[in-house]
């Protein structure tokens, strides 16, 4: 069934198979048919002139008193000698000489009158007009002329024409007459020549037909191998789909074309299967967002519920379950508030990713902030390393929340007595860098990759008593992103962990 197949996609008139042999074939064809017709030009030329150089040779060879027998007698028209061999007075011994079968001679003389000497079978004999011979008389050198004309019959005739002239003929006693010139006029039918031209034109035809089913039948086999690479393509595409994109195409296959076209196939299945990951991964994501922000949600609005139903079975009569009630519900709320703000904000990022950034000098901004910050740590040890005229393009709204989500960070990573926290500001190469560390008890390598997903906790049970919903990292990751800039982490358990995040320079 395959080989079926195959076969009937061969002289499908939409595969690339039947496009190259038809199209290889009419190239052949063509190429044929140039050579046939060249060789048929080139043959006929051939011919003729060799034809007329034979006959020139016999005119050559001719006696000369044939002219004195004959240029005195006859109408012009009628031949001297006929071809029946009639015994004529006079004539009998040079009648033998003078024949030349299959030949009609004439004599034109110097004023261009034709007289017919002799015509086999007393065949028509072709005559040019005065003007013509005439023409040719002029010529001081006649080269081998020859002209295909037609005779009275309509039939196409080779006629030769050769030069005479000189001294005076002389008879075969004695001294002749006086001396002449002329042209000796040779035709013969062109019939036998185009014979064997036709002859030879169709045994070419019959030979490129022949070579031409020849190469047909030596052609498929070698198509077919030829076409074997892009056959395993086939093969190799019909395989892949969307949970099959780690199949690839041969590198290197023989033939630059296909090794090509592979090369872009594995490349363009390569973006593919980023892409399906990518896509994968997102939705992952989406549906672990959906999942987690409703898990988030649903946390307060299920105590708010359980107050309520307190309340309404009488707490709201007593003074003490009633205000507990209510500062528990404030705080539930509270947390809704901040968990909606921060997934409007989110939201806002992913979708209209713009800042009005400007220039300015991000020290002075931090040591602003340096009151704020030691309120929010508390007894714990804050330092401020700050280099001065410390430049950059920044939005101060966002790079303000981004180091207060980051402190805030290691605020609650670290002892409320012993604890730590370090702000620096420094200039490097690549940027302006700031770099907020702690020595609190370190984040474990296997969370460090997760750490600015969003929702994601280590610890859950503590951001839930800290009011942690795990977006403030999610936050401070795409403003440093819409920056230009880059965010990393380094953490060592025990030790302590070190948030840098790294801002373009001015240029």
């Amino acid at each position: 069934m395959k080989r079926k197949g195959r076969f009937a996609d061969l002289f499908a008139t939409g595969s690339l198979k039947f496009q190259l042999l038809s199209r290889t074939l009419l190239v052949l064809s063509v190429l044929l048919l140039l050579i046939g017709v060249f060789q048929y030009v080139v043959m006929q030329r051939f011919m003729y002139q060799n034809k007329a150089e034979t006959i020139r040779n016999q005119l050559a060879a001719l006696p000369p008193n044939m002219l004195r027998l004959g240029l005195g007698t006859g109408d012009g028209q009628t031949p001297v000698f006929p071809s029946n061999r009639e015994n004529r007075p006079g004539f009998a011994g040079e009648q033998e000489r003078i024949f030349v079968s299959e030949l009609s001679i004439a004599f034109i003389d110097e004023k261009g009158n034709y007289k017919l000497i002799s015509s086999p079978y007393e065949q028509p004999a072709p005559q040019l007009s005065q003007e013509e011979y005439l023409s040719l008389l002029a010529k001081k050198k006649m080269k081998l002329e020859h002209r295909i004309v037609k005779d009275e019959k309509g039939n196409d005739q080779l006629v030769v024409f050769h030069q005479i002239g000189g001294e005076p003929e002389r008879s075969r006693g004695g001294p002749g007459g006086p001396s002449f010139q002329g042209i000796i006029q040779a035709s013969t039918s062109v019939a036998p020549i185009r014979d064997v031209l036709v002859q030879q034109l169709l045994t070419f035809i019959f030979l490129s037909l022949l070579a031409m089913v020849f190469g047909l039948l030596g052609f498929l086999p070698v198509l077919r191998r030829t076409l074997v690479p892009l056959s395993n393509m086939v093969d190799t595409v019909k395989q892949i789909d969307s949970g099959n994109l780690n199949e690839r195409f041969p590198a290197h296959q023989g033939q630059v074309e296909i090794d090509r076209l592979a090369a872009s196939f594995n490349g363009m299945l390569e973006r593919l299967e980023v892409s399906f990951e990518a896509e994968k991964e997102a939705k992952e994501q989406m549906r672990r967002f959906a999942a987690d922000a409703s898990h988030e949600l649903r946390t307060p609005l299920t105590s708010i519920h359980g107050f309520l139903e307190v309340l309404l079975r009488g707490a709201y009569q007593q003074p003490e379950p009633l205000l507990k009630a209510l500062k528990s519900m404030h705080g539930e709320s509270v947390r809704i508030n901040k968990l909606v703000e921060d997934l409007l904000l989110l939201a806002r990022l992913d979708r209209s990713p713009s800042f009005q950034k400007k220039e300015g000098v991000l020290d002075e901004m931090l040591h602003e902030m340096e009151p704020q910050l030691r309120l929010l740590a508390g007894d714990r040890k804050v330092t401020f390393h700050l280099a001065p005229q410390t430049r950059c393009l920044y939005d101060p709204d966002k790079i303000k929340q981004v180091v207060l989500n980051l402190f805030h960070n290691a605020v609650q990573h670290t002892h409320p007595l012993t604890g730590q926290v370090g702000l620096t500001l420094a200039q490097t190469p690549t940027g302006v860098e700031i770099a907020i560390h702690d020595n609190g008890e370190g984040i474990a390598p296997e969370h460090l990759p997760h750490l600015f997903d969003r929702f994601y906790r280590i610890d859950t049970s503590r951001a839930r008593r800290s009011g942690g919903a795990g977006l403030g990292l999610s936050i401070t990751h795409s403003i440093v992103q819409l920056h230009g800039g880059l965010i990393e982490v380094h953490s060592i358990v025990g030790v302590g962990t070190t948030f840098k995040v790294i801002l373009p320079a001015v240029k």
